[in-house]
């Protein structure tokens, strides 16, 4: 008898319908067979399943049991065959009706006792036995919530294998598992950091609420202690709260890198990521033998924060390069190519010098022009180019140290960013984009069309400080967000002349 059962295999951060079909015959010398790209971990079901299947009171007499995953050319990878691997051998024994498994999606690992243990990835299986028509999913108890945030679909949470035959054989009834968006919602505007706590640094908080309010990446310079990943943890304060879409798209990232928090169905706030220097190339973009999310994948929709950034190895940082670009993460292998997403504001942090004092009035730098320069050039030119605000942070007075909280809060500041992406989204309504670090090209000219006196300006700039095409760019992207900021419809002179200053390393002659 032949027994078919819906599962799914995941493509990325979204997943596809699989069939998983067995052929139990009495006839024939007894083995079993697995067909169909089935990686490590699916080959390996075999065994666990057969013994959860015994210790849960189901014998399996021999028989020659074939295995085939559909489609067949795809690979298949991970534990989560294990559950509709050992229903669908009782449902080719007989033992469970056809019928009682139509339309129903199935995912778990079972544990040698039968125990159904967390997968990876269920959130979107959930979406995709949504989209398929399905008549529910059952995956582990542990995984319930999480596959109920996909919405109008059947989510049974199930503790071990012996409950899913019973509620399949009409014996038992599962409670289907519900989370309640509107709480988790709430959480949103819950941080443990504030821009208040911050004191002094005023002209790097008008830093961040510029690249903040554009979507603009920056790079904080400045002597150890100034404050610099202080301020990069509270920008996510400051930065618009996530929207339902953007929420799945980041709890879809999480989940299939098996990093969702057991207590958290649905990501609410914006991630913030910040790997070690010694992080590999792989795990900072992704990819892998069997590829998964990176860092900055990770870090979708939020920010990527890089500390000491010229510690990093010189190859780990020179693949960003096409993330930031693109948004996206493309990795490419002989059998399939995958797309992560990777929308982050990066944000990142260097001395000015190895020793980290140049430029320090309170202490003595002991670099040379030479050892400066080296330091300097682990960050090549086009990755800095791609960087649209170098912020200088000195070291703070002790006079502002002494000051009380500051009146320039979290609030204060995401009030000025929510006003500026208001005005964007209003502007950029119905094209591909809404922020004004992804303008170029001809919408760069149309929305960032000069005068001819800030063009006078503005060329004066760019020759004496030889900047590049790219950072011209930039400087004008950054003009149009200080524009925004300050309610202006045109750009001026002194909007060029702020955005300019916050083009640090380029006038310093490093880049």
């Amino acid at each position: 008898m032949i027994a078919t059962i819906s599962c799914a295999a995941l493509m990325g951060i979204d997943a596809f319908k699989v069939q998983l079909e067995v052929d139990f015959s009495r006839s024939g010398m007894p083995c079993f067979t697995m067909v169909g790209l089935a990686e490590g971990a699916v080959r390996e079901a075999k065994e666990r399943v057969f013994s959860a299947l015994k210790n849960c009171g189901f014998k399996v007499p021999p028989a020659r049991i074939v295995v085939n995953l559909a489609p067949a050319d795809v690979r298949k990878e991970g534990s989560g065959y294990d559950l509709p691997l050992a229903v669908g051998i009782l449902c080719a024994m007989g033992v469970i009706d056809r019928q009682a498994v139509d339309g129903w999606f199935m995912a778990g690992e079972l544990s040698l006792s039968g125990e159904l243990k967390s997968v990876p990835g269920v959130l979107p299986l959930a979406l995709a036995a949504r989209k398929e028509g399905g008549r529910g999913i059952i995956v582990p108890e542990a995984n319930g919530r999480e596959g109920a945030v996909a919405g109008d679909l059947l989510v049974l949470g199930a503790s071990d294998l012996g409950q899913v035959v019973r509620m399949l054989l009409g014996e038992e009834t599962i409670k289907p598992a519900e989370v309640d968006i509107d709480t988790l919602w709430n959480e949103r505007s819950r941080h443990l950091n504030d821009f208040g706590e911050v004191k002094g640094q005023e002209h790097a908080k008008r830093a961040i609420e510029i690249a903040a309010a554009g979507g603009h990446n920056m790079l904080f310079i400045g002597p150890p202690g100034s404050g610099k990943t202080m301020l990069a943890k509270r920008i996510p304060t400051v930065l618009p709260p996530l929207g339902f879409e953007e929420a799945l798209e980041v709890t879809k990232i999480y989940s299939v890198a098996g990093l969702l928090p057991a207590d958290r169905a649905l990501m609410v706030t914006r991630p913030f990521r910040t790997p070690h220097h010694t992080i590999s190339d792989v795990g900072l973009v992704g990819g892998g033998r069997y590829p998964q999310p990176g860092e900055t994948s990770l870090a979708h929709r939020g920010v990527l924060f890089l500390d000491e950034m010229p510690e990093f190895k010189k190859s780990v940082l020179e693949v960003l390069r096409q993330p930031l670009e693109d948004g996206e993460v493309s990795i490419s292998r002989s059998l399939m190519t995958l797309k992560y997403p990777a929308d982050v504001m990066l944000v990142a942090a260097m001395n000015p010098c190895p020793c980290g004092y140049l430029s320090d009035e309170m202490h003595p730098c002991t670099c040379t022009p030479l050892a400066v320069q080296r330091y300097r050039s682990r960050i090549s030119g086009p990755l800095l180019d791609r960087i649209d605000l170098h912020v200088s942070v000195p070291a703070v007075p002790y006079e502002n140290l002494r000051q009380a909280r500051s009146e320039v809060d979290s609030a204060t500041m995401r009030g000025h960013i929510l006003s500026a992406r208001r005005i964007q989204a209003e502007r950029y309504e119905g094209r591909h984009f809404s922020l004004n670090a992804e303008l170029d090209g001809a919408a760069l000219e149309e929305f960032c069309a000069l005068s001819e006196a800030e063009h006078r300006f503005l060329r004066q700039a760019v020759e004496s400080l030889g900047l590049s095409a790219r950072a011209y760019t930039r400087v004008l992207r950054i003009s149009r967000t200080i524009a925004d900021l300050a309610g202006d419809d045109t750009i001026r002179a002194d909007h060029l002349a702020e955005a300019i200053n916050y083009r640090s390393m380029d006038r310093e002659g490093t880049a």
